[in-house]
């Protein structure tokens, strides 16, 4: 693996992805909505004989994504591993869900592999195979109270992530998916402190799982040393959906 693309790369796990990859000696393309000041030049800081680049683009626009996988080749000449984990959050109960906001969720975190499939699969298959991490969650394994169209698109992430697996597997592409719990990103914790421990007391661990511990796992699953692995949703979530739910027999 010589480069990667990482979408969601600006904060939190694609952040310390590209940081991660980059220290490894692979390439970065770090694709999001907006730049960060100063996110670039810490990344390359990270840099031991690689280099990170950036491109502004909107997932689910499909002119916007052509562009980014144009730019990706030429930057790179092809590209070795796509890191899908561009995604957004959001609460609510089905009936209460604005029609609007599970379209954008949608749009966000399914839509977006669907398009970068669309434009950088052909040339992985060109190059002979490749491979892909979606960014999916816990939440789309098992439920979650107030987290409708959330637990729906992780759980669309979940499946397509095995239908990719089936689809490209013997055309050399593996792909995969890291699936978290609650992360310790910056989204997660502008919750207020209340809610973060209630999350560190409920995991085995006693904490939330950190960006780092999520790219550890993405850079596994993106590199050789998962050669046999095809089609996997790997939790990093502290062993938190083991629980049964049931109390404590005293």
């Amino acid at each position: 693996m010589k480069n990667v693309i990482i979408t969601g790369a600006m904060s939190g796990m694609g952040f310390e992805a590209s940081k991660l990859f980059v220290s490894r000696g692979v390439d970065v393309l770090m694709v999001d909505m907006n730049e960060i000041e100063g996110a670039l030049d810490e990344v390359n800081a990270a840099a031991n004989g690689a280099k990170a680049y950036f491109c502004k683009c909107n997932l689910t626009v499909a002119k916007d994504v052509k562009a980014m996988a144009d730019f990706a080749i030429e930057t790179f000449g092809k590209v070795d591993s796509l890191i899908n984990n561009a995604g957004i959050f959001a609460k609510g109960k089905l009936h209460e869900m604005d029609e609007d906001v599970w379209d954008k969720v949608f749009a966000v975190d399914v839509k977006s592999i669907l398009l970068t499939g669309k434009y950088l699969i052909p040339h992985m298959l060109e190059n002979g195979g490749g491979t892909i991490v979606n960014t999916a969650s816990i939440s789309g394994m098992y439920g979650d109270y107030n987290m409708a169209s959330y637990n729906a698109a992780k759980g669309a992430v979940v499946n397509l992530t095995r239908s990719m697996a089936l689809d490209y597997g013997k055309d050399g592409i593996r792909t995969n998916a890291v699936s978290p719990s609650a992360c310790g990103t910056p989204m997660f914790m502008q919750n207020p402190q209340e809610t973060i421990d209630e999350f560190c007391n409920a995991n085995p661990l006693g904490r939330i799982c950190t960006p780092l511990e999520v790219a550890k796992t993405m850079y596994f699953l993106a590199s050789d040393e998962s050669s046999s692995t095809n089609g996997a949703i790997i939790t990093v979530t502290g062993g938190i959906e083991t629980y049964s739910g049931q109390p404590v027999q005293l």
